[in-house]
């Protein structure tokens, strides 16, 4: 089995999602951010506060680099995306998902969450401003599969589904 890349914006339940469908699958979940807070032994807002966007950014393209290819299910940081190095690697070596979810839900699943360095101030005008820069990149997904108002397990039979149709 190719890995499995979920991607989708902050709150979108690519690692509450991400967990389950390894369950269902028997292999094993790697998020790209815990694999980085592991390996620098910093959060990921210490590392934008300390060394800036730009090196999480690097740190970002090197581990997704090192991680397998083969029977994982890898679930990113939201904003992965961005550099168009990521999406290429992620399309050339395994199954990209894209995680939807409305505008609406994700305020409503971000409003108390205060450890997203990117959406510290004007928290509604951000995930906007950010969402709507990101979904062009989000839709080069070899699938989507939205998220709004369904549950995890409804979510992962539709992916479980779709990765039994022959084209994947």
């Amino acid at each position: 089995m190719r890995a499995i890349y979920l991607t989708g914006f902050m709150g979108a339940g690519k690692t509450t999602v991400g967990r389950r469908l390894g369950e269902v699958l028997g292999v094993p979940v790697i998020d790209t951010d815990t694999y980085i807070e592991q390996q620098t032994g910093k959060t990921i807002a210490q590392i934008f506060s300390e060394e800036g966007e730009e090196t999480f950014r690097a740190y970002e393209r090197e581990i997704l680099r090192q991680l397998p290819t083969e029977h994982v299910i890898v679930t990113t940081g939201g904003g992965i995306v961005i550099q168009e190095e990521n999406r290429q690697f992620m399309r050339a070596h395994g199954i990209v998902i894209y995680l939807h979810c409305e505008l609406h839900e994700l305020f409503r699943r971000l409003a108390d969450d205060a450890t997203r360095p990117l959406i510290m101030k004007n928290k509604q005008e951000q995930i906007k401003k950010l969402f709507e820069q990101r979904l062009p990149w989000y839709k080069e997904a070899h699938m989507t599969i939205d998220t709004t108002n369904r549950t995890v397990d409804d979510i992962v039979q539709s992916i479980v589904f779709m990765l039994k149709t022959p084209h994947f």
